[in-house]
């Protein structure tokens, strides 16, 4: 089996995925045990001494000021995440929620919760045997982290909630005792470190992530095929003309569709058929480059924040000391996922453009739509209808929901993030914007049906080749959706990436 080890502060992306999808198992490390233990020990001292602290030995929220004897304390934990699973709406995909319980399992293995041992260790065992909690979507305000959701997360732990294990959706109790997890009773202040803190929209975020980076390639030489089959111009993409402005992402993006067209007798010089393209095609570099950069600073700071302790209090044992802060605020992660809705809804933008300059027969000189029996054939007309719909969809998708706050609990809590709706609506823009970049394969396939006769790029054809093991030319009406979906599947299951690491082409 393979492995993922946690400890805190070494958690990447791409362990997350392997948790996430893959289903790797998760270990604790040493390390991280022994924080936890030493965490712990500050907890039970405050308890046995009555020491008045946050979350340990008080009610939550407005309710701070409310003292609990030590005695009530394992209810007050109890009752807190009964009353806090509110949320509402559809489940997160077992993925994501995979990813939600390894987010909170390295958040806790810092060592700055107070959590005892056996409930982080109960947590990694739900992982590493599937038992998957019923977390519905909606209901978090990012602050005080993602409470809601994660209550329900927390349900099951306590033998409560319902989960999906072995393909059914079964009561949280009926989930444990099947995959022979013994479940929990919380004790002081374990409630609190457990939904207090930004694991929902993080877990969200490094899927959107890691997705955005593939998404930026596959746009690269889905490009470079549009470019090829409007005999585009290739100086546009000169290396020297990146240099004199070397954004990283410009470069890159300008190297990778050098890489795909390398060996075509399509594309041309200027001069040759015109001397400049549109900019739908003279700017991909800078276009594509630029979202390319924003993904990798929202990457930078996903980094950051999964190693990150983002519960409240805080507990510092070498100190002695537990601190109330604002950790759990996620302001970080909400402006990125709106950062990422607004850098992909671009490359939906640029590829829609493209593929009107592909179908309008006054911008090019193929047949009008695609088809040659244009009238009685309607050809790829609606293909771009349904692409220009997906991106007017992610302009109100890319409204921010980090500008908005609406103050809660009594208006102790009166700034909150709105992250997790931000990295719901990034998931969703990211499927447009695939969307619309299988829509794109199609046409500019279609298109280079009518380019007979010349060699097509060293990339671009292996890609071409790649689509029609799926999908055949279009030469009279049919169902495009299928199509479409064909196309869509293609980009989605890495095909693309991997049949050019077969030809030795590889898209940074």
């Amino acid at each position: 089996m393979k492995k993922v080890v946690i400890d805190g502060n070494n958690l990447t992306i791409e362990d997350v995925v392997k948790v996430a999808r893959d289903k790797w198992e998760v270990v604790l490390s040493e390390v991280a045990k022994e924080r936890i233990v030493h965490s712990r020990e500050i907890v039970d001292r405050y308890v046995k001494e009555g020491k008045v602290v946050y979350g340990i030995t008080t009610g939550f929220g407005k309710f701070s000021d409310v003292v609990i004897s030590k005695e009530d304390t394992e209810a007050l934990q109890k009752n807190l995440i009964m009353s806090h699973s509110c949320a509402v709406g559809d489940p997160l995909p077992e993925e994501v929620v995979r990813a939600i319980m390894l987010l909170r399992a390295n958040a806790l293995a810092k060592g700055f919760s107070g959590v005892r041992l056996e409930t982080v260790e109960t947590l990694i065992e739900m992982i590493n045997k599937n038992v998957v909690p019923v977390i519905p979507e909606k209901g978090s305000l990012g602050a005080s982290g993602d409470l809601a959701p994660l209550a329900h997360m927390v349900l099951v732990m306590i033998g409560r909630g319902e989960a999906f294990y072995a393909g059914e959706r079964v009561s949280g109790e009926e989930a444990m005792r099947r995959a022979g997890i013994p479940t929990i009773t919380l004790s002081s202040k374990e409630g609190l470190a457990l939904i207090n803190g930004t694991q929902v929209m993080s877990a969200l975020g490094c899927l959107n992530v890691y997705d955005a980076k593939r998404i930026i390639a596959v746009a690269d030489a889905v490009a470079s095929m549009t470019l090829e089959a409007l005999r585009g111009i290739i100086d546009a993409f000169d290396d020297r003309v990146q240099m004199v402005r070397p954004h990283k992402g410009q470069i890159v993006s300008a190297k990778n569709v050098r890489k795909m067209v390398e060996g075509s007798e399509l594309i041309t010089r200027q001069g040759e058929i015109r001397v400049q393209d549109a900019y739908t095609l003279r700017c991909i570099p800078q276009v594509h480059g630029a979202v390319r950069d924003a993904i990798s600073y929202i990457e930078r700071v996903l980094g950051v924040e999964i190693n990150s302790a983002t519960d409240n209090p805080l507990i510092f044992p070498d100190d002695g000391e537990v601190i109330s802060g604002g950790n759990f605020h996620g302001e970080p992660v909400a402006l990125t996922m709106d950062f990422l809705s607004i850098a992909l809804s671009e490359i939906a933008n640029i590829s829609e453009r493209r593929i009107e300059r592909l179908v309008n027969y006054q911008l090019n000189d193929l047949p009008p739509f695609l088809t040659e029996k244009g009238g009685l054939n309607s050809g790829m007309m609606i293909a771009q209808y349904t692409a220009a719909s997906l991106v007017s969809e992610n302009k109100v998708l890319s409204h921010p929901a980090s500008v908005d706050s609406i103050p809660s609990s009594a208006n102790q809590e009166d700034h909150v993030s709105m992250g997790t709706i931000a990295a719901r609506k990034a998931r969703e823009v990211l499927k447009n914007v695939t969307t619309v970049l299988a829509i794109e394969l199609l046409t500019a396939s279609q298109a280079l049906e009518f380019r007979k006769g010349f060699k097509r790029g060293k990339g671009t054809d292996r890609i071409y080749r790649l689509v029609r093991e799926k999908v055949n030319p279009l030469v009279e009406d049919r169902e495009l959706y299928i199509d479409i979906n064909a196309c869509f599947d293609i980009i989605r299951s890495g095909r693309i990436e991997e049949v050019l690491k077969e030809e030795g082409i590889m898209l940074e």
